[in-house]
């Protein structure tokens, strides 16, 4: 069966980023891009706080219909009226029956492409295909079989992906592969280890979407190879920025005790976020994802020790004020208050007085990033900073500084 008796083609700028189908009600971020309404508010619903397309930090997780977009879909969709019988599934249920019990009996090889060229098709043979029963459960049986071909668990993966966003999905994958006798962690590991660059990234939205609770986060990250592989891939792959964004959601997303976060200080997280930091290529939410994992990991001592010890790292985040979003700076800004303020690191305030940073926090209080919490925090610098300085920019005589700022806390 070819594509052409699959699917319909549809003029790209009316499908949604997200789904890839035809935009029902199309809404804008406050990035400019528009995505279908329902597809979105469901990426904001799971925790997302970055644009799908850009993977840029939300300033505003506000959306505004896409009025003259609206218009002209509603047109071709009048004007295709008559290929709407392309729209219908065009595999029958007996088929779709015989691809489940082919994938039982091991046959997976024969019809995973077909498969995977169907979901491809959009939404419509995507819901047609999950709402067979067995259908999620033979395909994630694949991912708990030993010896399985790299190949075709990379088409698992791939299938997977597609269906995220289908309504209950998620839930059901998660039961599916976090219950008592499922084994499916070694077959994503094996994606990321031996896996192309597309499927690396298929792989970790996957992973991060159906670890949905604290418990399934603990037990992935608790994994034995799974931290390790995401962090080799960081420091490999350093170039591949959408790559680099999901890896980075993923373990923020995880990093949800002390013990994780140790972990990955150990692994050499530090050290990668300061190299993006400091890297001219690196994509902004790239960047604003790095402060994020730095604010997270400053919470825990290891992840202090490491930023102390870093020559680099104190200031590449002074670089990097003000050139982001006004969230990325306030993670910023509660890096250098913890480790200058809470904690009195005298290195780090060395680096951040050197760096020219008593002139970037006073930017950032004079601008509307420097509200609430984060004008205070600054000012907690400022003073700081400025005993630094008269100090010849160590912490000297900053040790009898008491900071009034105790709404974060060390963990």
């Amino acid at each position: 069966m070819g594509r052409d008796e699959l699917c319909i083609t549809v003029p790209s700028l009316f499908r949604c980023p997200i789904s890839l189908d035809v935009m029902k009600s199309p809404v804008s971020l406050c990035t400019g891009v528009t995505y279908d309404r329902s597809s979105i508010q469901h990426w904001l619903d799971s925790g997302h706080d970055t644009c799908p397309a850009t993977m840029q930090i939300l300033s505003s997780k506000d959306f505004v219909p896409n009025l003259t977009l609206h218009r002209l879909i509603n047109l071709w969709t009048t004007t295709a009226a008559t290929k709407s019988f392309a729209l219908a599934p065009a595999v029958s249920e007996e088929k779709v029956r015989v691809w489940i019990e082919e994938i039982k009996s091991g046959k997976i090889e024969r019809c995973l492409d077909l498969i995977v060229e169907f979901v491809s098709c959009g939404e419509v043979s995507r819901r047609y295909l999950v709402s067979f029963d067995g259908f999620l459960e033979a395909i994630v049986g694949v991912l708990n079989t030993n010896c399985v071909p790299i190949r075709v668990l990379e088409s698992v993966i791939r299938v997977l992906s597609s269906v995220l966003l289908e309504n209950g999905v998620n839930e059901k994958l998660h039961k599916l592969v976090f219950t008592s006798n499922s084994n499916c962690l070694p077959s994503f590991i094996s994606v990321l280890r031996n896996g192309s660059l597309e499927y690396n990234i298929a792989c970790v939205t996957v992973l991060e979407s159906i670890t949905i609770n604290n418990q399934s986060k603990q037990l992935v990250a608790g994994t034995q190879d799974v931290l390790p592989v995401l962090l080799q891939l960081l420091k490999t792959e350093n170039d591949h920025q959408d790559l680099n964004e999901v890896v980075l959601s993923f373990l923020i997303s995880v990093s949800i005790t002390r013990s994780i976060k140790t972990r990955l200080v150990q692994l050499g997280l530090v050290e990668v976020l300061s190299s993006m930091l400091l890297s001219q290529n690196a994509a902004v939410s790239v960047v604003e994802k790095s402060l994020k994992a730095l604010s997270m990991i400053c919470t825990c001592a290891d992840g202090r020790s490491a930023i102390s010890v870093d020559p680099t790292c104190a200031g590449a985040i002074v670089e990097r004020l003000m050139k982001v979003s006004k969230t990325a700076t306030e993670d910023a800004v509660v890096v250098l208050w913890r480790m200058c303020c809470l904690f009195r690191d005298e290195k780090v305030l060395e680096r951040v007085v050197r760096s020219n940073g008593v002139t970037k926090v006073l930017l950032i209080m004079q601008s509307e990033v420097g509200e609430g919490n984060a004008r205070t925090m600054c000012g907690d610098l400022i003073k700081v900073l400025r005993l630094g300085c008269k100090n010849g920019g160590g912490l000297g005589g900053a040790v009898s500084y008491e900071t009034k700022t105790t709404h974060i806390m060390p963990c």
